[in-house]
Parts: C-alpha cells; sequence; structure tokens
C-alpha cells in the first residue's frame, strides 16, 4: 500500500508565509510518499487547482500529482482537458486526476456554473468529453484537435470521489478507481466502501477498481498531546466546514479523522492495508512542514 500526502491548502495561515506550498511539495517528494494531493474549492481561499498543478510539477520530480477532487462542472470540458493534459506534460506523466460532483452550491454561484449539473451521469459526460479530447478527437464544431497530447496513454487515471452504491455502480462504467474519503476514518466504513466498490466494477465487467482512501490527521507529538491534538483538527474543521452550522461541525469534530501518535497512526494505516488499499491519503489540519518530516520517519 502506498501513502499520499496532501498540502495544506484549506488552512488559514497558508498564505502566512510565501514559501510553504512549496516547502511541503519538495518535503513530500523527498520523503517516502506516492503523491502529493490537493483538492478544489471556488469560493473559499485555497489556491487554484490548475494553476498549483503548474507550480507542483515544477517543485517535484518523482511523486504523483493527484487532484483529491476536482469539480468538472465547475469548469468547460474541454479547456479542463487541455488544462490537465498540459499538466500531465509539465510532470512527465506523473498526474492522477480525481474527480466529483462537490457538495458545496456555493463553488457552483461562485463559478457560474449550472446548479442541474450536480450529478453523477453530468460528470460522466464530462469525462468522457476530456478522454475524447485526450484521445485527440476534434471537438464537437471544431476542426482540429485540442493538444497538447497527455503523457499517459488515454489520458491520466480517473478515480472518482463518491461512496454510495447508486453513484458507485454509475462510475464503475467509466471510471479507473475511487478516491474514497473517510469522516471518521473507520476501517469497518472504510472496508464497506471498497466491497461496494468492488462489486461495481465486477458487475461492470470492468478490471478491479484502484482503492484510494482518505482522512483528516493530526499528530499528538506535533500538536502537544492527545486534546491538542484532537483539538487542532476541530479548528481545522472550522475553517473547513464553515458552509455548515458550527453546531453540526461541532458534533463530528470529535470523532473525525485521526488524532494520535505516530505508532498508532502507522497501526492503523497497516489495518488499511489489511484491508486491500492501494493508498492511503492523510489530510493536514496545520501547515507545520515538521508533520511531513515525522510522517516519513515513520513510514
Amino acid at each position: 500500500m502506498h501513502v499520499g500526502m496532501t498540502l495544506p491548502v484549506m488552512e488559514p495561515d497558508l498564505w502566512a508565509a510565501p514559501d510553504t506550498l512549496e516547502r511541503w511539495a519538495r518535503a513530500v517528494d523527498a520523503g517516502p510518499f506516492a503523491s502529493l494531493c490537493f483538492g478544489e474549492r471556488v469560493a473559499f481561499d485555497n489556491p487554484e487547482t490548475l494553476t498549483l498543478l503548474g507550480a507542483a510539477a515544477a517543485w517535484t520530480s518523482r511523486v504523483r500529482l493527484a487532484t483529491t477532487v476536482v469539480v468538472p462542472a465547475l469548469h468547460r470540458p474541454v479547456p479542463l482537458a487541455k488544462a490537465l493534459a498540459t499538466a500531465d506534460r509539465l510532470c512527465g506523466g506523473r498526474l492522477s486526476v480525481g474527480v466529483g460532483v462537490g457538495g458545496r452550491e456555493e463553488d457552483y454561484r461562485a463559478a457560474g456554473a449550472d446548479p442541474s449539473d450536480q450529478t453523477i451521469a453530468a460528470m460522466a459526460g464530462a469525462v468522457a468529453a476530456m478522454r475524447a479530447v485526450w484521445a485527440g478527437e476534434p471537438p464537437e464544431g471544431a476542426s482540429r484537435a485540442v493538444g497538447p497530447p497527455p503523457v499517459q496513454d488515454g489520458g491520466p487515471e480517473i478515480l472518482v470521489g463518491t461512496l454510495g452504491p447508486r453513484t458507485l455502480a454509475h462510475a464503475a462504467h467509466w471510471a479507473d478507481g475511487l478516491a474514497g474519503v473517510s469522516l471518521d476514518a473507520d476501517p469497518a466504513g472504510i472496508e464497506r466502501v471498497f466491497g461496494l466498490a468492488r462489486t461495481a466494477w465486477a458487475d461492470a465487467g470492468r478490471p478491479a477498481p484502484r482503492l484510494t482512501t482518505s482522512f483528516w490527521f493530526a499528530l499528538d507529538e506535533t500538536a502537544g498531546g492527545a486534546e491538542a491534538s484532537r483539538a487542532q483538527i476541530h479548528r481545522h474543521l472550522r475553517h473547513y466546514m464553515s458552509w455548515l452550522p458550527a453546531s453540526l461541525v461541532d458534533a463530528l469534530a470529535p470523532t473525525a479523522g485521526f488524532a494520535g501518535t505516530l505508532p498508532q497512526l502507522r497501526s492503523l494505516l497497516a489495518t488499511l492495508a489489511d484491508l486491500g488499499a492501494d493508498e492511503v491519503q492523510l489530510i493536514p489540519t496545520d501547515s507545520d512542514v515538521t508533520q511531513v518530516e515525522l510522517v516519513a520517519g515513520a513510514l
């Protein structure tokens, strides 16, 4: 099983130092991590995802770059396909694309996107359009193909960020695997989703899906103890989940993600490996790059 690390793109102090993202990217690339991950929001203070892909390609030379996730409905599919193919070129074929419908209507409003496209079927259509571009097919109404061609034959892998049986059954016909997320880092819940995905891909006559999952984490060693690490996750969720009522976030926080020691994290990762996870992607809840170095040592 591989382990990826997410950039602290959703932290409130991300821009306090000009080189935070670069220091994180270089530290992840130097460690035993398989991927450097980051997701997309619009009505927030995180960096724009496609711009960040170009910078991450320049800052790294080894790890895969993973969008976890990009929301196709917030973009036009042909320009998005061109941007992702460019990123695949810049990183030498190290791009992995997670896609999702997005759970925040405010992002749709801010992007001028149609909320009726917030469906798995609309996302499948956008993915098909992108793959046609990557295959060199001229878009409808155009006489020329849209390049550059991606380095990876057929384009980057497409992993779908969804958890329900019906949406997984739909995605099994066109996605390469699962870009999962676990709110509480519960192995039983993750095993259930993995089982649903395996069944859906088998029923669709597809090869076994690539299975990834992710969860928030805070380390006792950097936060200052058990209470402090749990409080760190709570602070992060209050900022990241600002579109939800604070009372709901406060109810989620006591069990959200992983808060504990490095040996406990290593034990959890070993359990997920036994469940057949191909990759676990860790989501930081603080911008201190020391976390990357400590997790790297534990791995």
